[in-house]
């Protein structure tokens, strides 16, 4: 349980390296005026995504969870590859990735790395949607895997991804 521990505090490390990579890029946004969309929904995902991390501790703690190598195995490689996505994404993006909604009017839409193919508009909630299940199913917190995988679900298909096709559209078609 120690090395799951560890797995868990390591995530939560890349979502504070996340938060920095994020505030940096607010400001060089809003510098050239860019506008923030959906800042309500920000902390319900913030609480969420915390709550995934401490879900997962509890769960496997407090039921005593046993680690399957059948399962747990090819979950890390599936959270190993989505931040491997999530990492890809915010590269490709560039200055302009955040974890708010901040468009800057004027710059074209980004038409590479994992952007470049178009039919995928939101590859990083990819990388979320697997590790939102893959996490907890490392060391079978399956009530944490299924719980979170609901609630980030209607998050992203009622607000967040509505909020963002909005603030895409209000952008200029083009490419880089």
């Amino acid at each position: 349980m120690i090395w799951y521990f560890v797995l868990i505090l390591a995530t939560g490390g890349e979502r504070i390296a996340e938060l920095v990579v994020s505030a940096r890029n607010a400001r060089w946004s809003f510098a050239r005026g860019g506008v923030e969309y959906g800042r309500g929904h920000f902390p319900p995902m913030v609480a969420l995504h915390t709550g995934l991390l401490l879900a997962c501790l509890a769960e496997v703690f407090f039921t005593a969870r046993p680690f399957l190598p059948w399962l747990g195995w090819p979950m890390l490689a599936l959270v190993v590859a989505s931040q491997a996505l999530r990492w890809w994404c915010i590269a490709a993006l560039g200055p302009r990735w955040n974890t708010r909604v901040i468009v800057v009017a004027g710059l074209p839409l980004v038409r590479r790395g994992p952007y470049r193919w178009g039919w995928l508009r939101h590859p990083n909630y990819v990388a979320v949607v697997v590790e939102g299940f893959a996490l907890p199913l490392v060391h079978t917190a399956w009530i944490t895997a299924i719980a979170f995988t609901v609630l980030n679900a209607v998050l992203l298909l009622a607000v967040r991804i509505p909020c963002e096709e909005k603030a895409l559209a209000s952008l200029e078609v083009g490419a880089e």
